[in-house]
């Protein structure tokens, strides 16, 4: 395994960061546009439960036909877009879930990547310290032999 490959894998290792960062900010921004939503949808509600009361209180003290006509149409606008929320505040949990989803393959391909790194790296020591081993051994049998022969050089 060469220094190139190494660079090559240390860009490629580079390039899948780059994206799961850009996969991790682009979920925290479907995280708070899914926020935003469910807060929206739930004030929605509250503001209904708000508006029935001061209409049971209304009503208790009497009020004509025009008026609860007015009350319940606004009312059932007033469900619409509590419904219209909801759905909206749903399609951004699922977008929130895919997002969650890209990341998590992201962070798998960079953990992949960086071990894939780390097995060339280390064959790459490994076979250099063979390379040392070999080269130390050789002068140590050239020594041994240069003891035996003075005729053998040591230098080869």
């Amino acid at each position: 395994m060469s220094t190139t490959n190494l660079q090559t894998l240390s860009i490629l290792l580079e390039r899948a960061e780059a994206e799961r960062d850009q996969a991790l900010a682009h979920l925290q921004e479907v995280r708070r546009a899914a926020e935003a939503a469910r807060s929206q949808a739930d004030q929605l509600g509250q503001y209904r439960s708000e508006y029935q009361q001061r209409w049971t209180q209304q009503f208790a003290r009497g009020s004509s036909i025009d008026i609860l006509g007015c009350y319940q149409n606004f009312g059932l606008r007033l469900d619409q877009a509590i419904d219209q929320q909801g759905l909206v505040a749903n399609h951004n949990d699922a977008r929130v879930e895919r997002a969650q989803n890209t990341v998590r393959e992201l962070e798998m391909r960079v953990a992949s990547v960086r071990k894939l790194l780390e097995r060339r790296r280390a064959e790459m020591s490994r076979s250099a310290q063979r390379q040392e081993q070999k080269a130390t051994d050789e002068q140590a049998a050239r020594a041994a032999l240069a003891q035996f022969n003075p005729f053998v050089r040591l230098s080869a």
